[in-house]
């Protein structure tokens, strides 16, 4: 028997009036999903523990089995095993997103973020503009680290924890009363809107149509996570396939092993083909027993607001990734058990994360069970089924009687 979770990050949403009440999911055509939806247990799942903040950080260590109320110390630290940063006990290390603010104010403070992501910048791009503000803000104590798109690491040496907030929840807002109460970082986001906003690369992006990249926002800071082994924990030979440094983070902690995909950029537009034929060859193949694929698109086009552009992800996860991963498994008559979720839901009304549970539809392909005609957060808040502590959901998975 094979495992897999497919990770459809943010799909969850809300009643939409220029849907006529209805989700991006129940709207999206979904013709693979609604086969499965129709045999397969569908119920909600409450991802985010009480109390905790609705990230993609604590969802996701949940899904993959983790009780974020144990094991979480923050969203950086585990970006920074991605990248490979090796954090001493005493290191604090913030996620640095590259953002974009408002430029017609004058004071800093005034500034609106207009984009939490700067367009979702290139790593190539971002790499040039990150050789700048490292010139150009060095301090000691404090480095700087490359990661991927807009997200990328500062390390505090010696340093606190600080709350911060996540750039995508107040997008549009002033930024005055969210900056960071401690002198050195917010002096150092005040100097990289002053090195970034007329750099050459950003006067390219705007010529281009582009969003610049004219300012760090810092958040998500955190000490050194120490994970489980997943092995240990379920016994499982186990791989993740992830565009984002979080997920791959959490990999690392819990000794997942990292499949990297060509063209897998975390966006609209990403491998989704790809993602899905390394999935079978990492089961079919390379002998995992498990693996956890993860689709970032449908959160980015939920801090968008882009509703279109948020059924169009849930279209291409329907056809390139759930119909390439169970087509594929099906013709070669593997044995499987599939669980399609949401980590979190990021409404397009809102343009961020809320607290709300999750619709899951756990598929086994050797047991035809009564489902529903199609999968959605309605569907799945009738079946009555709920599992409040989302991180025993992956047992349910793996120990679901036959």
């Amino acid at each position: 028997m094979k495992y897999i979770v497919i990770l459809c990050d943010g799909m969850a949403d809300e009643p939409l009036e220029e849907l006529n009440g209805k989700t991006p999911m129940e709207v999206a055509h979904t013709p693979n999903l609604d086969r499965l939806a129709k045999s397969s247990e569908i119920g909600m799942v409450q991802t985010v523990p009480d109390g905790m903040a609705p990230g993609s950080d604590t969802a996701n260590l949940s899904v993959i089995g983790y009780d974020p109320k144990e094991y979480y110390t923050g969203r950086s630290p585990l970006e920074a095993l991605s990248v490979g940063v090796d954090m001493s006990p005493t290191d604090i290390s913030f996620r640095c997103n590259f953002v974009t603010l408002s430029e017609e104010e004058s004071a800093y403070e005034d500034k609106r973020i207009l984009d939490h992501s700067a367009g979702e910048i290139s790593t190539e791009d971002a790499s040039i503009l990150m050789e700048a503000l490292v010139q150009g803000i060095r301090r000691a104590g404090y480095e700087f680290h490359l990661g991927t798109s807009y997200r990328h690491l500062l390390i505090h040496q010696y340093g606190s924890i600080v709350q911060l907030t996540p750039p995508h929840d107040i997008l549009t807002q002033r930024i005055g009363e969210y900056l960071p109460q401690d002198t050195v970082l917010r002096q150092m986001m005040e100097e990289s809107y002053k090195i970034l906003n007329d750099h050459p690369l950003n006067q390219e992006r705007r010529e281009k149509g582009l969003n610049p990249a004219n300012s760090v926002w810092f958040w998500g800071a955190g000490t050194t996570p120490s994970l489980t082994s997943f092995q240990e924990k379920y016994e499982k030979k186990a791989a993740m396939i992830s565009a984002v440094d979080l997920l791959k983070g959490i990999a690392v902690g819990a000794g997942i092993d990292n499949i990297q995909v060509e063209g897998a950029n975390g966006g609209l537009h990403t491998n989704y083909v790809g993602k899905a034929e390394a999935a079978v060859d990492a089961l079919a193949v390379d002998g995992y027993d498990f693996v956890y694929v993860h689709i970032e698109a449908p959160d980015e086009m939920g801090h968008q607001g882009n509703v279109e552009h948020k059924i169009q992800a849930i279209e291409k996860i329907d056809e390139y990734v759930i119909g390439t991963i169970i087509g594929e498994l099906e013709d070669i008559r593997m044995d499987f058990r599939v669980m399609v979720l949401p980590d979190h839901p990021t409404p397009i009304c809102k343009r961020t994360h809320t607290t709300d549970s999750v619709p899951y539809l756990l598929y086994d392909s050797r047991k035809k069970m009564d489902g529903k005609e199609i999968y959605s957060e309605k569907t799945g808040a009738e079946t009555g089924i709920f599992e409040k502590e989302g991180y025993r959901l992956l047992s349910h998975l793996f120990e679901m009687d036959l």
